[in-house]
């Protein structure tokens, strides 16, 4: 079985890098960090809405280009390489997502080709805790098409114009009446307040609802299932996101130890390193190679995407996270520098292993759902 993209899809991913490379270089990242009134890089977001990469996967009708997700996931991929300061993944790996797979026709008419042009942003509304978010202890309540509660963290919450956000319907716990609601940034019982995150170019929010029109999305009571599944096709994108970044990691490190020289030699040349460099290597190849697993289940809608999907989620997150740890060592004392570009792939690799969900919960998805087909 061949897992490669076809030719149209090496080609498209060709162009991305090369697009990227030109209008998104670090100083465009490090203007995020360094201007705490911006949320995202407002004028790649217009650019790479103009290509269509917003409506990669979203279908004609709605607006979008009608591909698919092999596309996307190529495009995720380039971002995660250049560190893209955009709401990217929340608006389209989640919010597009949710609307596709469940909305009506009428909700996908009234919201997709908003997001396919990238002239609104939307995003996801789950966690009210530090742990695990569970359909029981999720406080955020529906009652005569209002929302009441709090969520903490939102991703993106600043920028996007509509929010999608799990609540229940019912306050006794033994039943399972969450349910999904959509709502929009302008109705005056919102109130969003901005977090502190390790990484300000993918920032979170506090958003707070009181008595907050909304309208459902999907089935009463079935939001759990349907936040699963989204997520578990999130965390596939999120996987090449991270790949990507891994690779460039991996790159830096090679590129500096080439060019550094200590004791008369390249510092590439000392053994240590070169393990060092190794171990990177091996743990990207591990977690592209499942990434390209959770990419084929995604695309034809596999009854082995859980599994494939954790299993790209744990092995991206600990690959990047390896990745980016380690090139901050081969850069040494320089490594930890404002001025060395290492930190900006560390702090996105943190953010991103936390992003939807942690690499604990994903590999406790990983052990239930191999447990689920064993007994099947």
């Amino acid at each position: 079985m061949n897992f490669d993209f076809s030719d149209d899809q090496k080609l498209l991913r060709d162009q991305a890098r090369k697009f990227l490379q030109d209008k998104c270089d670090r100083k465009s990242v490090r203007s995020i960090l360094e201007d705490n009134q911006k949320n995202y890089d407002a004028d790649l977001w217009s650019q790479i809405s103009e290509l269509g990469w917003t409506g990669t996967a979203i279908p004609e009708e709605y607006g979008g280009l009608g591909l698919g997700m092999l596309e996307l996931c190529v495009i995720a991929e380039e971002l995660g390489r250049a560190l893209a300061p955009t709401p990217f993944s929340s608006s389209i790996y989640i919010f597009a997502e949710f609307l596709k797979s469940y909305g009506t026709d009428e909700q996908k008419k009234k919201y997709l080709p908003h997001i396919a042009s990238g002239e609104k942003i939307g995003t996801f509304a789950l966690s009210e805790t530090n742990g695990k978010p569970k359909p029981n202890n999720i406080k955020t309540q529906h009652a005569s098409g209002k929302l009441n509660g709090s969520k903490n963290p939102v991703s993106d919450g600043e920028s996007a114009d509509y929010i999608i956000v799990a609540a229940n319907s019912d306050s006794n716990s033994n039943y399972n009446s969450l349910s999904l609601f959509i709502i929009d940034r302008n109705d005056p019982g919102l109130n969003i307040s901005n977090l502190d995150t390790i990484d300000p170019t993918r920032p979170a929010c506090t958003v707070d609802l009181k008595n907050v029109a909304c309208e459902r999305l999907g089935d009463e009571g079935s939001g759990w299932e349907m936040i699963d599944n989204i997520l578990n096709r999130a965390a596939v994108l999120f996987s090449f996101e991270q790949v990507g970044g891994a690779q460039v990691s991996l790159d830096e490190a090679k590129k500096y130890s080439l060019e550094r020289f200590a004791f008369g030699k390249q510092i590439g040349a000392f053994q240590a390193l070169k393990h060092k460099m190794a171990d990177m290597y091996v743990k990207i190849e591990l977690a592209r190679s499942n990434a390209y697993y959770g990419a084929w289940a995604l695309s034809t809608d596999s009854n082995e995407l859980p599994i494939a999907a954790a299993g790209a989620r744990v092995s991206a997150s600990e690959a990047y996270n390896y990745a980016s740890q380690e090139n901050i060592q081969i850069h040494g004392g320089v490594g930890f520098t404002w001025e060395y570009d290492c930190h900006l792939f560390y702090r996105r690799s943190k953010l991103l292993s936390l992003n939807i969900g942690s690499i604990r919960q994903w590999k406790e998805n990983l052990i239930s759902n191999l447990e689920k087909r064993n007994i099947v």
